[in-house]
């Protein structure tokens, strides 16, 4: 598996990409390719163009969660796909894989940070595949479905509202999911926010794997001024793990990841990074 950031908050230094505080990989596993979350913008597109790298041969778009920052730059796809079919270019439309959550209505104090499209509008430009159940992308490559959260430190308070069945109710992102690539030397864990909690993503992972062994950790780890209760214990819940390394970006402040560095590889992440799995 080989995996290229196209967004992310923070750029490789001497490497001339755009970056936003949002989220989008694009990933090739067994021949084919995905794209993971959408970022905010269209700067996924932009960068993907510097890369060489071609969104028009997608197999699937596979959403994390449904907040703004993975999932606005959705429309900028959407075009990119309809333009390349009236203009008669050679594409297939690919499926988008989520949960069943992601596209509802969300809000954080009265702000839309919802996805720009329902299912039902988004269904009009790409089959959908929403499943709260895990789903086999590869023989290798796992999208986890909806997350269990079993620990006590992580993800015990709602973000916002979401508006379900025409009631807007505490949203705890149940949507929150992950992609898991099963290689050779453990599993390596792919995430958007990580707002399930990355060491309930990491522990649901073995489950559905049925594997222990953790090899690396890429994405946001929703470490944005955490208590020291949930630090503290994530990192030694990651010390006890023993990965390879962690690539903890995107929601995952400075003091975060000074406290991790000392019990884990703590790897630097930007726009422009690739890494290659067997």
């Amino acid at each position: 598996m080989k995996l290229t950031v196209l967004v992310d908050n923070n750029t490789i230094i001497d490497r001339y990409f755009h970056g936003e505080p949002g989220v989008s990989y694009f990933i090739e596993c067994d021949d084919r390719k995905y794209l993971f979350d959408t970022g905010y913008s269209d700067i996924f597109l932009r960068n993907a163009t510097k890369m060489g790298i071609n969104l028009l041969a997608l197999d699937a778009v596979v959403i994390s969660h449904g907040h703004n920052d993975h999932t606005w730059g959705m429309s900028e796809l959407v075009k990119l796909y309809s333009e390349a079919a009236y203009e008669g270019h050679d594409c297939k439309k690919p499926t988008v894989i989520a949960h069943p959550d992601a596209f509802l209505d969300k809000k954080v104090d009265g702000f839309d940070v919802g996805s720009m499209f329902s299912i039902n509008q988004l269904n009009k430009s790409f089959p959908l595949r929403l499943s709260q159940e895990p789903i086999w992308l590869t023989e290798k490559l796992i999208f986890l479905g909806e997350i269990e959260r079993k620990n006590s430190f992580e993800v015990r308070t709602p973000m916002g509202k979401t508006l379900r069945d025409g009631i807007w109710e505490d949203d705890f992102i149940l949507d929150d999911s992950a992609l898991v690539y099963m290689s050779d030397n453990g599993l390596v864990i792919i995430t958007g926010c990580s707002h399930s909690g990355i060491c309930n993503i990491i522990e649901y992972a073995k489950i559905v794997c049925n594997e222990e062994r953790v090899y690396d950790v890429i994405g946001g780890f929703h470490l944005l001024n955490p208590s020291q209760h949930t630090l503290s214990n994530t990192a030694e819940y990651l010390g006890k793990c023993q990965p390879h390394a962690i690539y903890a970006c995107h929601c995952t402040d400075l003091r975060s990841k000074v406290n991790l560095a000392q019990y884990t590889n703590v790897q630097d992440v930007g726009v422009g990074l690739v890494v290659k799995y067997k």
